[in-house]
């Protein structure tokens, strides 16, 4: 072994000569180098292989590499790159070779190779990591995708990207990602041979022997992966995908208007067919002569678009009177809403055209829950507290189970200051499920911490804990200390801590909490303080670093602390802690050991 080391030591001598030479580096530095190497090649030529090894080994070198191009730019030298910069890419992806066939399952090993290629313009070698790579990782198509966009943008190879996508959609004959990429390569290449056909002729050189067919210039290649691939993937979504990529180049005017039309006549039932049809209004350019001065103007031209956009809609859920057909409607009349305008008047037709919405599928029975929710918060931004009622009220009869149906009910009460909330909350808890129940119990306690007497709250909280068990409990326990010390003082927040001590599952944020408002007192008492840190340390002390870490500095720095503790707690948080958790406090304690010195 230490042969071999030797040796690929003394085959780094020339790159190091040179950098010294040249003054990219002193001797000292040299010297620090040639160390770092043959430690690292023992490693990476030891029995027992390590990944680490490698990876280290990988890095160091990118390092010097890097920090030689930082050292060129400093003092302006740009010459025997061969000698330096070349001879460590190589060693380096001999490194990548060995760790990539020790560890060929390893993707990110491969990716990292991968980047190291590109970054040092290893171009050539490039192509080989990808074909080894893909013969171990061919049930990967983002692989596949990966290689071919490298031959086709940087190796600027058509015909190489083509054939790794025809290979790719052998063993991934239903990849629609695929079939996307393959179809965009292919009007890539289309654009690409008539960017060069028109440079050609604007030079009025001759393109008769050159290959530029009008069937490829107009994509005909990418109308064949078009067919070919929606014959495969069947649905909407993908035919959609296609027509996307297909918009984003203008040549392709006829292969957008095919795949269009078919679109039309094959997914006819399907909701996101009419939801695109209907959503291409809105990119419809106006005629040359009616374009829009003013804002008015503008105004106007997009309500006219807009009400096209929702007459196609109307025909939608006529001819597919479905949930899902439906939901895309809404969904698009509230994106509108939504939208930003000065004009008052198209504001106002926005929110006439969602109330419709909402108020015919509502009629139909094909509201889905999660609109009645959208239904009644957007009556309830309107201060249409009557009809937000309504809503809600109809939500609740068809969705009696649904906490979102109650809890919108409820707040709709609340923000119309109603008088029958309380009977309410206790209604939704007789129909509701107590495991789902949280959520309300928050909105009670925070409506009565507002509107109630505190022996009303205080009772609330007390139910809220007797109904709600397990982990929901938790966030309920903090909420209750904390109305606790704002409506009282510390003495109360001690009482309630007291009275739910034993009342487990805990945060540590519960026992945090009662720590700073104790510590928040004009004279805080150090034994209410051990109190609560034993009982915080008896849950979390296990796996907590720094409840012991605060524990400690308390004792030192409280008025009435006992340094003389500080020993024996690091001695028992040392037997509790484990694993990382020890360590982290170790180097804490020892930082503020150092500190107080």
């Amino acid at each position: 072994m230490a042969e071999i080391i030797q040796e690929r030591i003394e085959d780094r001598l020339p790159e190091l000569e040179q950098l010294e030479r040249i003054g990219l580096f002193s001797r000292a530095e040299i010297k620090a180098i040639i160390k770092k190497a043959s430690d690292l090649e023992y490693r990476i030529q030891r029995r027992a292989l390590l990944k680490e090894d490698f990876i280290n080994y990988v890095q160091y070198e990118i390092n010097l590499l890097e920090l030689i191009q930082r050292r060129r730019t400093r003092i302006r030298y740009s010459f025997k790159k061969d000698e330096i910069e070349n001879s460590i890419v190589q060693r380096v992806q001999g490194v990548f070779r060995r760790a990539s066939a020790k560890w060929k399952d390893d993707v990110q090993l491969w990716l990292s190779y991968v980047v190291f290629c590109k970054k040092w313009t290893a171009k050539f070698q490039l192509s080989k990591v990808f074909s080894a790579m893909l013969a171990i990782h061919s049930n990967k198509p983002a692989l596949w995708i990966m290689a071919a966009k490298w031959e086709m943008e940087d190796r600027l190879s058509s015909e190489s990207a083509r054939q790794l996508f025809l290979r790719a959609l052998r063993f991934h004959p239903e990849c629609p990602k695929l079939y996307q990429e393959y179809f965009r390569m292919e009007l890539m290449h289309a654009e690409k041979l008539r960017k060069e056909k028109q440079e050609f002729e604007k030079a009025k050189m001759e393109v008769e022997n050159l290959d530029y067919s009008e069937e490829i210039l107009s994509g005909e290649l990418a109308r064949i992966v078009y067919k070919n691939s929606v014959s495969i993937i069947k649905g909407a979504e993908f035919h959609v995908s296609l027509l996307s990529i297909a918009q984003l180049f203008d040549f392709a005017k006829d292969l957008q208007k095919e795949i269009y039309d078919d679109l039309q006549v094959q997914h006819t039932d399907d909701p996101l067919t009419w939801d695109y049809v209907a959503r291409r209004e809105l990119k419809m350019e106006s005629q040359p002569g009616e374009q829009p001065a003013t804002k008015q103007a503008r105004a106007v031209e997009l309500d006219r678009k807009e009400e096209r956009c929702c007459a196609v809609y109307e025909e939608a859920v006529k001819t597919l009177p479905t949930e899902a057909m439906w939901k895309c409607y809404i969904k698009f009349c509230l994106e509108r809403f939504t939208k930003k305008t000065s004009s008052d008047s198209l504001r106002g037709k926005r929110l006439t055209r969602t109330m419709m919405a909402f108020k015919k599928a509502h009629e139909l029975k094909l509201l889905p829950e999660v609109q009645y929710k959208q239904w009644a918060e957007l009556l309830l931004q309107q201060d249409f507290f009557k009809e937000a009622l309504e809503v809600a009220v109809a939500g609740t009869t068809l969705f009696r189970d649904s906490v979102t149906m109650w809890h919108m009910k409820l707040q709709v009460l609340i923000k119309s200051k109603s008088t029958d909330v309380a009977r309410l909350f206790e209604e939704a808890f007789v129909h509701l499920k107590p495991q789902v129940c949280l959520p309300l119990w928050l909105s009670w306690a925070e409506w009565s911490e507002d509107t109630q007497s505190q022996e009303d709250t205080e009772a609330i909280y007390k139910k809220a804990l007797r109904a709600v068990t397990g982990a929901d409990s938790v966030t309920l326990k903090e909420k209750y200390l904390h109305w606790a010390y704002r409506s009282g003082d510390c003495k109360k927040a001690r009482a309630v801590f007291r009275s739910l001590q034993e009342n487990r599952p805990f945060s540590v944020d519960f026992f945090r909490k009662m720590i700073q408002f104790e510590k928040e007192q004009e004279s805080s008492k150090m034994v209410n303080l051990r109190e609560y840190y034993e009982r915080a340390l008896r849950e979390f002390g296990s796996a907590d670093s720094d409840l012991w870490m605060d524990y400690i500095k308390e004792e030192l720095h409280h008025p009435l602390g006992r340094p003389e503790n500080c020993g024996q707690i690091y001695w028992r948080a040392m037997k509790m802690l484990q694993g990382e958790a020890a360590e982290k406090f170790v180097t804490k304690h020892a930082m503020h050991q150092a500190g107080q010195l």
